[in-house]
């Protein structure tokens, strides 16, 4: 005979924190961070925002190769570094040092420059870049 399922263990746990007075903490400085993980997400969604704001920015300028790249990744550590360091003052062996902080979404973040970053260039520079192979 099967055993009865409690229909309470399906509900899924509700969460300490909503998402208002996450992303109230964040944008306040010197927030308390109660929940590591809360910092964690602030960082990672802000750096997808950066990302994408980076790569608007450098596709509607002509910035291209190795230059664009290490400009990007340039500002978003120094944002993200900045932002943990200056403006929210956390203590950084609490997350497992400074490295850890900064490598959190940065490849994703990267991802979100990348398509970004192509779509505007693409977009914008097209007749340029047209004329240019004809030539």
């Amino acid at each position: 005979m099967a055993a009865k399922i409690n229909q309470s263990d399906r509900k899924p746990k509700a969460k300490s924190t909503d998402l208002k007075n996450i992303w109230k903490r964040a944008i306040t400085q010197n927030s308390e961070w109660a929940e590591k993980d809360d910092f964690l997400d602030v960082i990672y969604w802000s750096r997808q925002i950066i990302g994408i704001l980076i790569g608007v920015v450098m596709g509607l300028f002509p910035l291209k190769g190795f230059i664009a790249l290490a400009l990007f990744a340039l500002i978003n550590c120094a944002i993200v570094y900045l932002y943990s360091t200056s403006f929210q003052s956390i203590d950084e062996e609490a997350y497992g040092g400074i490295w850890e902080i900064i490598k959190e979404g940065f490849m994703t973040s990267f991802a979100c420059f990348l398509v970004t970053w192509i779509i505007f260039y693409t977009g914008v520079h097209f007749d340029h870049l047209s004329t240019e192979t004809i030539h």
